[in-house]
């Protein structure tokens, strides 16, 4: 991202970059995510150790549960990174100098702005994803028997302010997890010897697995407890699977540490860092590709693989600036032709 001037594209093509990047990475990656939220939850299959997880997940359920709520998890993640994407490029526009620079604080607070945008918008769609995921059980057993059931059910028995339950966990976590993403992400990007312009995939894939292994380390605690707090429910069997009882946000963290200790409060971590950062690096890059194919569909570039100039272009127009342009170049060589 970087310098990169992204208003080239169009407000469209940034939504369907960002929305294809978070479904490519969510899909790749569903394994890790589905034991790091059971890890999370506090199922006692999960507390044996990670690799024991998988192969009780597996002899439990089977090989599909491994994509169990990954439907739903696409559905919210295509609006969910295409809002993100979107918002933080226009938050960072709003944090860059007269010269284009944006400084690490302005990327933080851009990145965290798009986070908490996000995350305000799509949340009860997460909560339902929890709820499903969480189950741990056949199918038949289910006390959830898909999306809609559960959204139905959900509403019916514990109101509509349930959907919502941790969000403010929630968007407290996401200022270090999405601004420290962002921000990592955007310094990586200048550290390299090359110009971002000649970055490959390759480069893009280890900027997002730094970016998001630095910033999912610290913001991990707060994913626990809005777990926690989106599971937690006293009309399901054993509370939903949820290890502890609390009253609140602070209690849970409360409960959960005299449970568990700080490891508790990082349990599944390991989980969640093979899953997040390979999921940032797929993201990141899926992003930069997407975004290469439209640049270069939209004549501003010599090659979708890379983010190189076309000679003779103005950086500076937008996709319609540019058509316009393009349309009076073609007049004025037609009536050069006719004179």
């Amino acid at each position: 991202m970087g310098s990169r001037k992204d208003h080239r594209l169009t407000f469209l093509q940034s939504f369907v970059c960002g929305g294809t990047a978070g479904v490519t990475s969510r899909t790749l990656t569903s394994p890790l995510d589905v034991v790091k939220i059971l890890s999370q939850v506090g199922i006692k299959d999960t507390q044996e150790g990670f690799l024991r997880a998988f192969s009780n997940l597996y002899k439990n359920e089977g090989l599909r549960a491994f994509w169990k709520g990954n439907f739903l998890g696409c559905m919210r993640l295509f609006p969910y990174t295409a809002i993100q994407f979107s918002a933080y490029t226009k938050f960072r526009r709003l944090f860059v100098d007269d010269m284009g620079y944006l400084s690490a604080g302005g990327a933080l607070m851009a990145g965290s702005l798009g986070g908490i945008t996000a995350t305000c918008i799509m949340y009860p769609t997460d909560t339902v994803k929890t709820r499903l995921t969480a189950q741990h059980t056949k199918r038949s057993k289910a006390h959830y028997r898909g999306i809609i059931h559960a959204f139905r059910v959900v509403y019916r028995t514990e109101g509509i302010t349930a959907f919502f339950r941790g969000m403010s966990t929630s968007v407290i976590g996401v200022v270090p997890f999405a601004g420290g993403t962002f921000m990592a992400y955007e310094l990586l990007d200048r550290a390299w010897s090359v110009p971002s312009s000649h970055l490959t995939p390759l480069a893009n894939f280890i900027n997002g697995c730094i970016a998001a292994a630095f910033a999912q380390t610290f913001s991990y605690p707060f994913d626990t407890i809005r777990k926690k707090l989106q599971a937690y429910s006293t009309v399901l069997p054993h509370r939903g699977g949820v290890d502890v009882e609390f009253t609140g946000m602070v209690d849970a963290f409360i409960q959960t540490y005299k449970h568990g200790g700080m490891q508790g409060l990082w349990r599944g971590t390991t989980a969640n860092l093979m899953k997040v950062v390979p999921y940032a690096g797929v993201m990141f890059m899926s992003f930069e590709a997407c975004k290469r194919t439209f640049l270069y569909s939209n004549g501003f570039t010599v090659s979708p693989w890379s983010d190189i100039p076309k000679p003779g272009i103005d950086q500076t127009l937008t996709p319609g600036e540019l058509r316009e342009w393009q349309r009076n170049q073609r007049v004025i060589k037609r009536r050069v032709k006719l004179s």
